[in-house]
């Protein structure tokens, strides 16, 4: 049985993965680590440290994955293998810090009731904006966790030191799996992994599906991580 430990994104938690993990049989276990309950950098790298085992497989999302190459670099001893989904180290993109910059204020005066249509937009596929096996998902998890994780997510996290030049340390096992059609990671960020470190797997998903890849398109991810377990 090999373990996992499962780190969800922004505004996200176990229920990111609720698409994906029926599709890996019953072969692993999962744990997942409660990033919502963070209120610091510090927090969310206590967090995953608290709520991983002792040597990981890490299974990482979007923020959670950019989390997980820091805490991979800054304990090597304590990662066995590394799984980067929609997300470089690189940090944000100028026109990303730019978005958040402007939901900031509007989050702390108003009442906050979801996505908009506007965000839907800039991290879902065309094709599952009414997907509500998608949508509904993504809504619950934001309503339900909040203005409050939001506001301290984006926060905490929205100065990111860019890491890629350092992943050539990384000595474990690294799997990456981005979307040519993600409009907050861009494909091209992802792919310079293999300039830094040329060991890192590496997959480009062409189509079906933007920025939330574990929902969007759970069996291609399936595929690729039953791959990336089953090698020697």
């Amino acid at each position: 049985m090999t373990r996992l430990d499962l780190v969800p994104g922004t505004l996200c938690d176990e229920r990111i993965w609720g698409r994906l993990l029926p599709l890996l049989g019953d072969g692993f276990e999962f744990h997942h680590v409660p990033l919502h309950k963070a209120r610091s950098r510090a927090q969310m790298q206590e967090l995953i440290g608290a709520h991983t085992a002792p040597k990981a497989n890490l299974v990482a999302f979007s923020l959670g994955a950019y989390l997980a190459v820091e805490y991979a670099l800054t304990n090597p001893e304590r990662v066995n293998s590394l799984v980067i989904i929609a997300s470089s180290a690189r940090g944000l993109q100028e026109k990303e810090k730019a978005t958040r910059l402007r939901i900031i204020p509007l989050l702390e005066k108003n009442h906050y009731t979801g996505m908009t249509q506007m965000r839907l937009r800039e991290i879902l596929a065309p094709e599952h904006m009414d997907d509500p096996a998608i949508v509904d998902v993504i809504q619950a998890m934001a309503v339900e966790l909040g203005k409050d994780v939001l506001l301290t997510q984006f926060r905490t996290t929205i100065e990111r030191p860019d890491l890629m030049s350092r992943t050539g340390e990384l000595r474990c096992p690294v799997l990456a799996i981005a979307s040519e059609q993600d409009k907050l990671v861009a494909a091209d960020d992802v792919r310079e992994f293999s300039r830094y470190n040329p060991a890192i797997e590496l997959h480009v998903l062409q189509e079906g599906t933007g920025h939330m890849i574990p929902l969007e398109a759970p069996q291609a991810l399936a595929s690729h991580l039953l791959n990336f377990y089953r090698a020697p």
